[in-house]
C-alpha cells in the first residue's frame, strides 16, 4: 500500500533531520576522538574517549525511553537536538581533554532521548501497513549518516581544526530541530489509557521479558552482536593480515557502511507478512558473511562479503523494529525501545571487551569464525518467531504475558 502525502512528508523530514543531525554528530564525535589522542598521545585516553561517547549510549537508553513515554515525543527529539547543539558549541572553546571528554559525555547523553521518542512516534505517524517503508527511510538516513560522518569529520578537522567542527555540528542540531519543528502529525496516542498498567523506568525491560516474540528477538540479537563485537575487534588485525592496512580497514568499514545504506533501501518494501521470515534469512546471512569472511584467502572477497552483511544487518534492523513496534502499546513504546538498546548495546560492549583477548590468543581468522557462529547460533534462537508471528499481537500478549516477579526481571535482564 502506497504512503499517503501527508504521512509520507512527515516521515521524509525525520529521515532528513536524523541524516543531518547523525552526519555532524558522527563527524564530531570522529574529530573528538582524534584530538584526544592527538592531545594526550595516550591509548587510555583514546579509549576513555571512545567508552564516554559511543559506549554510553545503551546505558542511558531506558532513561531516554522514559522520556519519550512521559513526555510529548515532538518536543523530547527537538529538546535532546538542541541539548546536543549547546554541548557541542561549548566543546569548541575548550581545550583540556579533561572538558572534552565530559562535554562529549554529556552531549551522547542528552541525545539519548532522540532515538527511543522517534522510533516509537513511527507507528502514530503512518499506517501499520507502512512501517517497513517509514523505518527503512529512517535507516537510509541514520546509515547514511554514520557512513559519511567519520570520513567528513577527519576532511574538516584537517582544514578548519576541531573548534570549527564542533561548532559545525552544534548548526547541524539546530537545523535538525528546526526540521522537526515543521513535522506534522501524531507523535503519541492518548496516554490514559495504557498509564497505570505501564509504569516506572523498567516497564520496557518487564514487557519485553512477558512478550515471548520480543524477549526471543532481543536475545537474538544479543548473540548476533556479541559476535559482531568480537568481529569488530579484529578488523584492525585482518586488515594488516592481508597486507592492506590502514586502506584496507577503511575499505572494510566502508564496504559494510554501503551495504548498510543499500540494505535500508531495499527493506523498505517488506511488509507484515514477511518480516519474521526475513528476520531469520537475515540473521543467517550475517552469521554466514562473517563467517565466510574467515575463510576467505583473498582480501577482495572480504569487502563483498561485508558489503552483503552490511546490507542484511539494515534489512533485519527494520524487521525486527516494524515488528516490535507492531507489538508493543504506545504507552511503553518508548522504554521498549530503549531496553531492547540497552541489552544489544551492552552484549556489543561484551565483545568489544572479550574481542581483544580472543584476537591474541586465537588470531583474527578464528575470532571472525566464532563471531559467525554468534550469528548463526541467534538465527536458530529466532526460528520459534516464525510461528510466533502468526499471531495477532493481542492474542499472543494474552497467552504470554503473565505476572512477572522482579527476580524474574532480573534474570530476564541479565539472560538479555
Amino acid at each position: 500500500m502506497r504512503p499517503n502525502s501527508q504521512p509520507r512528508s512527515a516521515v521524509r523530514r525525520l529521515a532528513l533531520a536524523r541524516l543531518i543531525s547523525i552526519t555532524g554528530g558522527a563527524a564530531a564525535f570522529a574529530a573528538l576522538n582524534f584530538t584526544v589522542y592527538e592531545r594526550t598521545g595516550s591509548a587510555a585516553w583514546l579509549s576513555a574517549s571512545l567508552l564516554l561517547t559511543f559506549g554510553v549510549s545503551g546505558v542511558f537508553a531506558p532513561l531516554g525511553g522514559m522520556l519519550g513515554d512521559r513526555f510529548n515525543r515532538k518536543r523530547v527529539m527537538i529538546a535532546s537536538d538542541l541539548a546536543g547543539a549547546a554541548c557541542f558549541l561549548a566543546l569548541a572553546f575548550v581545550h583540556e581533554p579533561v572538558l572534552l571528554l565530559a562535554l562529549g559525555f554529556v552531549a551522547a547523553v542528552v541525545e539519548a532521548p532522540f532515538w527511543s521518542a522517534s522510533a516509537a512516534a513511527v507507528p502514530n505517524l503512518v499506517g501499520k501497513d507502512d512501517l517497513a517503508w517509514a523505518n527503512g527511510l529512517l535507516q537510509v538516513g541514520g546509515n547514511a549518516g554514520i557512513m559519511l560522518g567519520p570520513a567528513l569529520g577527519g576532511v574538516l578537522l584537517a582544514a578548519i581544526g576541531p573548534g570549527m567542527v564542533f561548532g559545525a555540528n552544534a548548526f547541524s542540531f539546530v537545523v535538525s530541530a528546526a526540521i522537526i519543528a515543521t513535522v506534522y502529525g501524531r507523535f503519541a496516542e492518548d496516554r490514559t489509557e495504557h498509564d497505570d498498567e505501564h509504569r516506572g523506568f523498567r516497564a520496557g525491560f518487564v514487557f519485553i521479558a512477558r512478550d515471548r516474540v520480543l524477549r526471543t528477538i532481543v536475545l537474538a540479537w544479543v548473540a548476533l552482536v556479541f559476535g559482531i563485537g568480537l568481529a569488530m575487534v579484529a578488523d584492525v588485525p585482518l586488515a594488516e593480515l592481508f597486507g592492506s592496512g590502514s586502506t584496507g580497514y577503511g575499505l572494510m568499514i566502508g564496504a559494510f557502511g554501503a551495504g548498510s545504506v543499500i540494505g535500508s533501501f531495499a527493506g523498505r518494501k517488506l511488509h507484515e507478512r514477511n518480516e519474521a521470515r526475513v528476520l531469520i534469512l537475515g540473521t543467517i546471512v550475517m552469521g554466514a558473511t562473517t563467517a565466510g569472511i574467515a575463510l576467505s584467502p583473498w582480501f577482495p572477497p572480504v569487502l563483498a562479503l561485508l558489503l552483503v552483511c552490511g546490507a542484511a544487518d539494515a534489512v533485519i534492523m527494520i524487521a525486527d523494529r516494524s515488528i516490535q513496534q507492531r507489538r508493543t502499546p504506545d504507552a511503553v513504546r518508548s522504554r521498549v525501545v530503549g531496553a531492547s538498546e540497552a541489552m544489544i548495546d551492552i552484549a556489543l560492549s561484551i565483545g568489544f571487551v572479550l574481542g581483544g583477548p580472543a584476537v591474541a590468543a586465537l588470531g583474527p581468522r578464528a575470532t571472525y569464525a566464532i563471531g559467525g557462529a554468534c550469528g548463526l547460533f541467534g538465527a536458530a534462537v529466532l526460528v520459534p518467531v516464525l510461528r510466533a508471528s502468526r499471531r495477532t499481537p493481542a492474542a499472543e500478549a494474552t497467552v504470554e504475558q503473565e505476572p512477572i516477579e522482579a527476580d524474574e526481571l532480573v534474570v530476564a535482564r541479565v539472560a538479555g
